[in-house]
């Protein structure tokens, strides 16, 4: 693995960690397609990108974050107070995600990264989104999300576990099926996955410490975080924008089409 290999894999994962599109699914279907199997240092990777995509979501909605911090200790009392409520919703969410991530994580670690299955997850994805655009009637600020639906977006998150889901895709299709509209639901969405994207990168962090990590190069795991980090504050920036004028589904047919040409190249292999 060298710096271009690095940089490209921070590109990847900066621009599909926040587009409804999948970044699992990418990556398992970009090692399949070259042949390429970066090993200990790959895993090294993934967790500086996933801490670079961490990143950028903080620092893009980083008066949100900071008000949610300071707001944290009313949240868990019972203040009634907008980020308070912001708070218990998004901690409502996590819920699902910690129990299926606990329960199934190496289930669909090993049962779920065929470039077969992330076909089928990319079709299903897009299907939902269009679905999603044409019924919701993005009516709704997430604010006025109560308890119950913050769960059910989470488990919608914790679906997307299985590579080629996306949480941002399973997410933003239930919010739209709850009428709420897109810029809204991109903020409480995105918020929401920050301890599910915090996790990730600890449970790669733990795997790469079993794997060993010494004699690991820093230079390509900086410049993974460093490009991560900058697409992805610059793809959401972008998404947010997007979403307040346009529609989902130019991304539900990105879907299909990635969808064929992986199961075209199966069938030719």
């Amino acid at each position: 693995m060298d710096l271009v290999s690095a940089a490209l894999l921070g590109i990847v994962q900066g621009l599909t960690e926040f587009l409804p599109v999948s970044s699992s699914g990418h990556l398992i279907l970009a090692r399949a397609f070259f042949g390429w199997d970066p090993g200990r240092v790959g895993i090294a990777c993934d967790v500086a990108c996933h801490v670079g995509t961490l990143l950028a979501v903080v620092a893009f909605f980083r008066a949100d974050v900071a008000r949610l911090i300071a707001a944290a200790p009313g949240a868990l009392s019972g203040k009634d107070g907008e980020y308070e409520r912001l708070g218990r919703l998004i901690i409502a969410g996590t819920i699902p995600i910690v129990i299926v991530g606990g329960l199934f994580a190496d289930v669909i670690e090993t049962q779920f990264r065929s470039p077969l299955i992330v076909a089928v997850t990319l079709t299903i994805g897009g299907i939902g989104l269009i679905v999603a655009e044409r019924i919701g009637r993005k009516s709704r600020d997430a604010r006025s999300l109560g308890y119950g639906e913050a769960i059910a977006i989470g488990g919608a998150q914790a679906l997307a576990l299985i590579p080629g889901i996306s949480r941002s895709g399973s997410t933003l299709t239930l919010a739209l099926v709850l009428n709420v509209e897109r810029a809204s639901a991109a903020r409480f969405v995105f918020l929401m996955s920050l301890p599910a994207i915090v996790a990730a990168a600890a449970k790669e962090a733990l795997d790469l410490s079993e794997a060993g990590m010494a004699g690991l190069p820093v230079t390509l795991l900086a410049v993974g975080l460093v490009v991560s980090a900058i697409v992805g504050y610059i793809t959401v920036k972008f998404f947010v924008r997007y979403l307040a004028q346009h529609s989902l589904e130019v991304f539900a047919y990105y879907r299909f089409a990635l969808a064929a040409i992986t199961v075209v190249w199966l069938m030719t292999r």
